[in-house]
């Protein structure tokens, strides 16, 4: 109908944040907006990884092929991903991909000189630019109780092996290898709405009241043990798994329990892993899937898409 405006205004609500996690609701939108942030929070936020490995000497026991897999997986610190070049749409380099717009040039040069094993690890990376640098996993207590921290293994090395190499870092999106995403875990679930029939409840005994409590896999409802009522404590813990539904259909007592799903109302968990901030990932993924929605509203201009964004916007049209 003419003049009828379908824009909602969707509200985010921080519930924990932590470096690597973060917890929120998303509502006022649908599962289409929530399912898209999800995608591109895995597959298209860009990280920097390890992409090309020159090994000058390795006598470990492990090939070339799998020293250079096991690099490629090393999350690296990626706060100015976002701004740096794709390797294959940078003028400096020709496409190349190694020059300081669009690589970071990483070093490594390992030799066991004693009886005692020497583990190769990436803290031994050595990188050309502070902005770029293996993921620090340590704890932080561990530090001051004098443990030392190695960092990720690559590879273990005894007498005499040596491993000198050279690593070229570039940006990508887990679309292209899982190694570009800096998402260890998306999820999001409805939000749960759970209404029981109070009427319906003060009829049972206390053992059908436990009984019925207890069919529910997750800690989802409990028995107040002063009022004797049964309440929901964890809504969120509910797995819509229906078991509370069957119990009080065998119980005779169908609509004991009404449980919707809130279809405005989602809730989000995200582990980074540790590539950038958990709560920087969120912010990229909306700038990302900014930018895709403004690539489809220009892409009957095809060549404003294409000078404003590159590939994105013939991707975005299906070439």
């Amino acid at each position: 109908m003419e003049g009828m405006s379908y824009q909602r205004f969707p509200k985010v609500k921080i519930r924990e944040l932590k470096d690597d996690y973060a917890k929120f609701e998303l509502r006022d939108t649908d599962a289409s907006v929530a399912n898209a942030l999800r995608r591109v929070m895995i597959a298209e936020v860009p990280t920097v990884a390890i992409d090309l490995v020159e090994i000058e000497v390795n006598s470990s026991v492990l090939n070339d092929e799998f020293i250079a897999h096991r690099l490629g997986l090393i999350p690296l610190t990626s706060e100015n991903a976002m701004s740096m070049r794709f390797s294959r749409d940078c003028d400096a380099c020709d496409g190349d991909g190694q020059c300081e717009y669009c690589s970071v040039e990483f070093h490594l040069n390992a030799k066991c000189r004693t009886d005692q094993t020497l583990d190769v690890t990436s803290k031994d990376l050595i990188s050309a630019d502070h902005r770029v640098t293996p993921v620090d996993f340590g704890d932080p207590a561990a530090y001051d109780s004098g443990d030392q921290q190695r960092g990720i293994i690559i590879v273990k090395l005894r007498r005499g092996q040596e491993l000198r190499l050279r690593a070229i870092a570039r940006k990508g999106i887990g679309k292209d290898h899982a190694k570009w995403s800096p998402a260890a875990t998306v999820t999001f679930m409805y939000e749960p709405e759970i209404h029981i029939n109070d009427e319906m409840m003060e009829n049972l005994t206390l053992e059908e009241k436990k009984a019925w409590v207890e069919s529910s896999p997750t800690k989802v409802f409990d028995i107040d043990p002063n009022t004797g009522q049964v309440v929901v404590v964890d809504p969120e813990a509910y797995t819509y798994d229906d078991e509370v539904l069957k119990k009080a259909e065998a119980m005779g007592k169908p609509g004991l329990v009404e449980i919707y799903a809130k279809e405005d109302s989602f809730i989000f968990t995200v582990e980074s892993t540790g590539a950038i901030k958990a709560s920087q990932l969120v912010l990229n993924a909306i700038e990302v899937l900014k930018q895709k929605l403004d690539a489809v509203r220009l892409s009957e201009d095809t060549v404003e898409a294409d000078d404003q964004f590159g590939e994105l916007g013939a991707h975005m049209r299906g070439g």
